[in-house]
């Protein structure tokens, strides 16, 4: 009989696996595919938009993985209690990191750089960007890595 925590494992797996793609097929193909069918201001901001959409399902995908894999952690009361931080829940709070500084905080400075405000350019700005977003692939690659090993 498969246990309870061997389904939560499975399906956080399964999900760090999805996520995983979802980024890859964003930073991969959907972003470059933009910019050699149409112009840059179209491309630029319908890949703004997709970016937006993945920075939100990025930070619930993180809370839920967060929840999944605390519950898959064995919990036997004869044995002390598992510390609340350990490998896979570093590599969700880097994920989570990642997002809101690569979204949430540079997103608002690259309109105000575009707008000609702000100290740095928009190149550096976006530069930055794509570093977290890459980053944080990185580290969903090696959630969904470790989150299936056996």
């Amino acid at each position: 009989m498969i246990e309870r925590r061997d389904v939560l494992r499975r399906l956080a797996g399964l999900l760090a696996g999805l996520w995983a793609g979802l980024l890859l097929g964003l930073g991969a193909i959907g972003a470059p595919a933009g910019f050699a069918v149409t112009t840059a201001e179209i491309a630029g901001r319908t890949a703004g938009r997709m970016f937006a959409i993945e920075a939100h399902v990025s930070l619930a995908v993180a809370v839920l993985l967060l929840l999944l894999t605390r519950k898959a952690i064995p919990t036997d009361p004869d044995q002390p209690p598992a510390p609340a931080l350990n490998t896979n829940v570093l590599l969700l709070l880097g994920t989570l990191f990642c997002t809101i500084v690569g979204y949430f905080v540079l997103q608002p400075m690259m309109v105000a750089a575009r707008a000609g405000e702000g100290s740095l350019s928009f190149g550096a700005l976006h530069g930055l960007s794509a570093g977290f977003f890459a980053v944080k692939g990185l580290l969903v690659f090696a959630l969904a890595w470790r989150l299936t090993a056996r």
